[in-house]
């Protein structure tokens, strides 16, 4: 019984949301305006994301096996020190 109380109180406090806009707090600003900008950014435009964050994929799917390019970084482990004891 007390594992189904806590289940309910648990999904009772994840259903509790802030169903109002976002604002700034009393006695706080929105960061000053970006350099060369003379109007600061409202909530609204710092909120969504500009292109370069959302990048689309651009990456082509192989279709049939290929030899790889030689890759000029991919070494192996650097040898350990061996111990004399």
């Amino acid at each position: 019984m007390r594992k189904v109380a806590a289940l309910l109180v648990l999904a009772a406090l994840a259903a509790c949301g802030q169903r109002a806009d976002l604002a700034v707090k009393e006695g706080g600003s929105l960061p000053p305006a970006p350099y060369g900008r003379e109007q600061k950014p409202g909530p609204g435009e710092l909120l969504t994301h500009p292109t370069i964050a959302i990048p689309k994929r651009s990456v082509e799917l192989r279709t049939r096996s290929e030899e790889r390019e030689d890759d000029p970084f991919d070494l192996p482990p650097p040898e350990r020190a061996v111990d004399p004891q």
